[in-house]
């Protein structure tokens, strides 16, 4: 059963899980207990939980970023290893919708953390760049690909801001791409392994202007997560 508590400094369990994490064939226990900030849905030292379904035991794992709203969990072979790995999602509530995401892995004896999304975000950087006749570049440097985005669809009104009747832009813009925003497990090939969908907002003139969504399909390579493929999904207009 949860335990549910709003007092600061007494550890809540936020989310809970059961799968056979370490590979043995005895189901274990996953949880996260978090502090609630009082009155606000905000949690603060978020940690992962693991029992051990065999001996009992509970092993501790603190978080990188351990602090955030709606902290969820997922069990589910990642890594092809035969046992369910871990996947913690967090809302951070920043602007983008931005969130922490971590998973982790039971190899060679202990808990190993093979994704975290400080390092996806550090690793997976564009450039976003408007060009003329009413188009947005978007520069992928991991892939070494670019996306060409046509913005006829935003209408006049925003196209006559900044291009001029023949198409030509009245001063350079730059957008961006906000860090990681959403990470979904799907099972692509149909084999009990999970790749790992990730999207990330593309933003034109200022956050609220959004462009259209990178979505990254990482998968299990022995060692790390690596891109599968990449693509853009872009925003339809009103016809």
């Amino acid at each position: 059963m949860l335990r549910t508590s709003t007092h600061q400094n007494v550890a809540t369990i936020v989310a809970a899980k059961n799968g056979d994490i370490d590979g043995d064939g005895v189901i274990d226990h996953v949880f996260l207990t978090a502090n609630q900030t009082p009155d606000s849905p905000f949690w603060q030292h978020i940690t992962l939980v693991v029992q051990n379904g065999r001996t009992k035991r509970q092993q501790h794992i603190p978080l990188k970023n351990n602090t955030g709203y709606h902290p969820t969990l997922f069990l589910g072979d990642l890594t092809g290893n035969k046992a369910d790995d871990i996947l913690i999602v967090i809302d951070t509530g920043g602007s983008g919708g931005a969130i922490y995401a971590d998973v982790f892995s039971f190899m060679n004896g202990q808990f190993q953390r093979i994704l975290d999304s400080d390092h996806f975000n550090e690793t997976y950087q564009y450039d976003v760049n408007y060009e003329n006749q009413y188009k947005a570049a978007v520069i992928s440097h991991r892939l070494k690909e670019k996306y060409l985005l046509d913005l006829t669809y935003k209408g006049r009104t925003y196209l006559a801001e900044i291009y001029d009747s023949t198409g030509r832009l009245k001063a350079p813009i730059q957008g961006w791409v906000n860090p990681l925003s959403g990470v979904y497990p799907v099972d692509f090939n149909r084999d009990g392994v999970y790749e790992l969908v990730t999207y990330q907002r593309i933003a034109g003139r200022y956050n609220a202007d959004g462009l259209g969504i990178v979505q990254t399909v990482l998968k299990w390579n022995g060692h790390i997560f690596d891109h599968d493929r990449q693509n853009v999904a872009i925003f339809g207009g009103t016809i």
